[in-house]
């Protein structure tokens, strides 16, 4: 849903986020180490603004629906990244059959500094809780190219819809254990399936994909450097990354064993550029110093792109139980539009979506 709010108190929100984003930003960047050209990130690389962006809806016709409205609710700020997630039932849904894709490309096209992000499963039955003696035997199995024809299909659909630059999300948070394409019941063979996958798309005749690599943030199941594929079969190194768990404290998300720092160096020391397909809000509720302290993060390391987890209980416009986090989001990205809209906003825009927000299919 989107925030309804009388205009004075919109207001009175706007003018104490702007002065509480102007206190955390300094703080978050003062006790960083300064932001020198991006360290982590491949050299030659020309630097600039993180692409933002906001998974809305899985569905193409309604998410670059509710993006517009989203752009108008961040005070002009456009929306750069548009993502989304292949639903992971079945193998011909994996390919984007049945006009999935069609609205996304359409999206895509009308722009050319568009990014269009897209989150593949590696397994049908993505979700379905399999154990790891049946996760194993399809991890072999696809390392074995059982399964490389689908992938196939759906690099060659990508292609003839236009968007060959498509930004590939394989397997993402592969080290928890919420998914079917989880990496810890074989290692090397997901290493080895992966490669096939990036292979088998890359063959296509005009494709120009991106691989991101994308794990959960910390340990979780398996340290994700054990899963890693390797340079040649990796473009980016993504991570996603929530307020969780309770209590945790930014600064221990940042230094956590395979967290944000560990990231930012495994990309600098591979050459990779780095990326945050999900992040938002969790367990610990309306955290505006979370949300300020990882806009500053992305602000000092420069990812590829960035987009935040709009449905609750993570997000900031369709959710409504975030209001402090939701007006400092909109101050920092309105400053972007023009620096002079840093200070507070006295309309408060009430685009609201015409249905309820929607997680990924299959969630």
């Amino acid at each position: 849903m989107g925030l309804k709010r009388p205009r004075a108190v919109g207001w009175w929100l706007m003018f104490i986020a702007a002065g509480t984003a102007a206190s955390i930003a300094s703080v978050a960047l003062s006790t960083s180490e300064p932001p020198v050209s991006a360290q982590h990130s491949p050299t030659g690389k020309v630097y600039r603004a993180p692409a933002y962006g906001a998974y809305v809806h899985y569905d193409g016709a309604t998410a670059t629906e509710r993006m517009k409205e989203l752009s108008k609710w961040l005070n002009g700020y456009e929306l750069r990244v548009g993502r989304t997630y292949l639903p992971g039932d079945l193998w011909s849904n994996i390919e984007g059959a049945h006009g999935f894709l069609d609205k996304w490309a359409e999206w895509r096209r009308a722009k050319d500094d568009r990014l269009f992000v897209l989150n593949v499963p590696m397994q049908e039955r993505n979700e379905e809780g399999l154990s790891d003696a049946e996760v194993r035997q399809l991890l072999r199995r696809g390392a074995a190219g059982e399964f490389d024809k689908h992938f196939k299909v759906l690099a060659t659909r990508l292609v003839e819809l236009g968007v060959p630059d498509t930004i590939l999300v394989p397997g993402w948070e592969m080290n928890g254990i919420s998914y079917t394409h989880r990496c810890g019941p074989d290692p090397v063979s997901w290493k080895l399936y992966w490669r096939r996958i990036v292979n088998v798309m890359r063959s296509v005749p005009g494709q120009k994909f991106r691989f991101d690599f994308t794990p959960n943030r910390g340990m979780d199941d398996i340290p994700w450097t054990a899963c890693y594929p390797g340079d040649k079969f990796v473009d980016i190194i993504g991570m996603d990354s929530y307020d969780h768990p309770e209590g945790m404290s930014f600064d221990e998300e940042i230094s956590e064993p395979y967290g944000l720092q560990h990231q930012v160096d495994f990309a600098k020391a591979h050459g990779k550029e780095i990326s945050y397909p999900e992040w938002g809000l969790s367990q610990n509720g309306d955290n505006a110093t979370y949300v300020l302290r990882m806009l500053a993060w992305m602000d000092q390391h420069k990812p590829l792109y960035a987009t935040f987890s709009d449905y609750c209980p993570y997000g900031l416009w369709q959710c409504s139980k975030h209001p402090y986090s939701a007006a400092l989001v909109r101050v920092w990205l309105a400053a972007q539009v023009d620096p002079r809209r840093g200070s507070p906003i006295v309309s408060w825009p009430e685009p609201t979506p015409t249905a309820s927000a929607s997680a990924p299919p299959d969630e």
